[in-house]
């Protein structure tokens, strides 16, 4: 649901607004916020924090609709605005522009026009944010990001309105690369790294063809996180595709001998997400932790080259779509009790 934000002193706007936006209100594609003022306006924008689009007036008492996009230039940069006014002169036009307007719609209001100005600008700012986003979670901030947007993810904007923690229903998997060390050790630092990085794009493939994203490289190993829909089928389907297609893999034959193998652990439920690291730094991951991340990462260390191992809860979860082994009893580091673990063959 898109919610909006309209600065109008005319109290007739909102009555218009409700009537004609009624469907989708109706049907929470879109919620409504009024303000009669610029001042006012800001109030909201505090009280509301998930407002997503700003249509104002220009003239207006206390706080006019120019002086209101400056403000939300300076502490509301994610948020686009569109301009609904009678003052449809170009100066007006041109000033909005320069102050930050996205859009300039004239009075009396074409609700149609208007319409489809909400929409195109509430796709705009949708772009945005999952660009944001994506930048965010794949840990390439410093890369090829101009100035603009490295103050913006300064911002406490950027942290409360993109990055919010949450809770939320996950799979995690630990996928680690067995006994790489031997070949750290005996090759050349070049070769080791070139090596490794083949060997993660196999995995990363079959990861983001399951619909999982990589949490962070953890030396020779991968953490990938699975949300939505079915997310420990999914998971398990890219760990056995990761199994099989680093099994296909040639022997290296030079000062060692090393055949690639993996051993993985999974595990589902709730995790906590959210911006972890040091704020005086300015170094924070977007990542998961909790109770069923470490648990996963100790079901990979109780796996031997080659097994995808589980724990009983999963396992019950899944055991009607996937072929598993029963491999026994296990004690997982700073589990108090043994926990019955299972191999997932296919």
């Amino acid at each position: 649901m898109a919610k909006i934000l309209v600065v109008d002193d005319e109290a007739d706007l909102e009555i218009l607004i409700k009537q004609k936006f009624r469907k989708k209100i109706r049907e929470n594609l879109y919620e409504f916020v009024f303000a009669e003022n610029g001042r006012s306006a800001l109030e909201k924008l505090e009280e509301h924090t998930d407002i997503d689009l700003v249509l104002s007036d220009i003239n207006m008492p206390e706080m006019d609709g120019l002086t209101l996009l400056n403000r939300l230039n300076e502490k509301h940069s994610l948020l686009k605005s569109v301009i609904v006014s009678a003052y449809g002169d170009m100066e007006n036009i041109r000033t909005a522009m320069n102050r930050g307007a996205f859009d300039f719609v004239t009075k009396p209001v074409d609700f149609n026009d208007l319409e489809l100005t909400i929409e195109k600008t509430l796709k705009h700012v949708n772009q945005l944010r999952e660009t944001l986003k994506a930048i965010k979670e794949n840990n390439i901030l410093k890369m090829y990001v101009d100035e603009t947007v490295l103050n913006f993810m300064d911002t406490r904007e950027y942290e409360s309105s993109i990055m919010k923690n949450e809770t939320v229903e996950a799979s995690v998997a630990f996928i680690d690369i067995c006994s790489f060390t031997a070949i750290s050790e005996n090759e050349k630092p070049d070769d080791v790294v070139k090596l490794l990085n083949s060997y993660f794009d196999v995995m990363v493939k079959e990861i983001i063809n399951q619909g999982g994203f990589v949490d962070k490289f953890i030396g020779d190993a991968i953490m990938a996180v699975f949300r939505g829909d079915y997310h420990l089928d999914r998971a398990l389907d890219a760990c056995i595709a990761v199994k099989n297609e680093i099994a296909k893999l040639p022997e290296v034959d030079d000062h060692v001998k090393f055949r690639p193998k993996v051993s993985i652990g999974v595990n589902s439920g709730e995790l906590v997400s959210g911006n972890i690291g040091s704020v005086s730094l300015k170094r924070l991951d977007y990542t998961v932790i909790g109770d069923v991340v470490n648990t996963a990462q100790r079901l990979q260390s109780a796996g031997g080259p080659g097994q995808l191992i589980i724990n009983e809860k999963s396992y019950h979860k899944v055991k009607e779509s996937f072929k598993c082994q029963k491999v026994g009893e296990v004690r997982l580091k700073n589990k108090a009790n043994p926990e019955v673990i299972y191999e997932v063959l296919e």
